[in-house]
């Protein structure tokens, strides 16, 4: 195995590890802001309320994005299983 193969690996897999958590992440930043900038200005400081909106908001990212999500894995793996050979030699 030579170091470039090696890291190219992991260069691809830093790159579908950040494709695949950053909508996800985003959504729960997003809503984790305007829930707590409304609990600020109201005053009402419970932990659940922005806990379960933001579990909410994945959920809700997840079932619009799970089928892009599912075909960047199975296409960063069939990539990486076929280029065993290349980086074996």
């Amino acid at each position: 195995m030579s170091t470039d193969g090696a890291v190219e690996l992991l260069r691809n897999a830093m790159i579908v590890t950040a494709m695949i958590a950053g909508p996800l992440l985003l959504a729960a930043l997003l809503v984790g802001l305007v829930v707590g900038v409304l609990q600020a200005a109201t005053q009402v400081n419970e932990a659940s309320i922005s806990f379960v909106t933001k579990l909410i908001a994945i959920a809700a990212t997840f079932i619009v994005l799970g089928s892009w999500t599912l075909r960047q894995m199975v296409d960063y793996t069939h990539r990486t299983i076929s280029s065993i050979s290349d980086v074996t030699r």
